[in-house]
């Protein structure tokens, strides 16, 4: 009854694949975006706000489709990709990697963010006014200082990416060991003939990498407030 059968043990193999590589995908243009949002203050920053919270206000399916317009295989980036390059992201795991990434973005930089307010700038300035560059400052001051947040966002983005599913389904589809992640192979086995008991074991399963994974975010947020204190 518990116990996963070969098939099974590749979707969540697959499911762990698709977000370890969207929160390595994430980190960089994270890191990049808190940055901007937390210490400067410029012409739009409002509209950059929004736009970076957008996906967790929109409905799934419509940012899948929007991925679809652009980078799909007739998209306004994807035709491109695919002429150039014989790049094709929509049918592939790659696609279920940028479609999770998309949808965990907004979380991975608000825990960052949040984790740089916590940073007395002056700190900054001061390593600034003794003649370190500003990426010298922010590999050796900034991001020690805030890389509880950091871990925080990475974990809140896996989970995320874990749980993806209408982004994923509309961009990469639901192939059977290609881009059948977690949340797709359950629905699918809903929808099967007496898939309910190898639905079930999935679902116990996300929701144990799921707790799991929270506990492991409060537990990153607890301990950084008590070094702030």
């Amino acid at each position: 009854m518990w116990t996963l059968s070969p098939a099974e043990w590749t979707i969540v193999l697959l499911s762990l694949k698709v977000a370890i590589c969207c929160v390595i995908v994430l980190l960089l243009p994270a890191m990049m975006v808190a940055w901007i949002l937390a210490r400067q203050r410029f012409w739009g920053q409002a509209l950059l706000d929004a736009l970076v919270h957008l996906p967790m206000v929109l409905p799934p399916v419509v940012l899948g489709y929007m991925l679809l317009v652009l980078l799909g295989r007739k998209g306004w980036i994807g035709r491109w990709l695919y002429e150039q390059f014989h790049i094709q992201l929509t049918f592939h795991w790659w696609g279920a990697v940028i479609a999770s990434a998309v949808m965990a973005f907004p979380l991975m930089v608000r825990a960052i963010r949040q984790a740089l307010y916590q940073v007395d700038p002056l700190l900054e300035q001061a390593a600034q006014t003794l003649g370190a560059s500003p990426v010298r400052v922010f590999f050796t001051i900034t991001l020690p200082l805030s890389y509880h947040g950091l871990l925080t966002g990475a974990i809140l983005a896996f989970s995320r990416s874990l749980g993806e599913f209408g982004a994923t389904i509309t961009f990469a589809g639901n192939l059977e060991g290609e881009t059948r992640t977690l949340p797709l192979a359950i629905y699918s086995l809903t929808q099967t003939p007496e898939g309910d008991a190898a639905a079930l074991r999935l679902v116990v399963l996300s929701v144990l990498v799921s707790v799991l994974a929270l506990l492991g975010s409060q537990w990153l947020e607890r301990r950084l407030i008590r070094s702030q204190r």
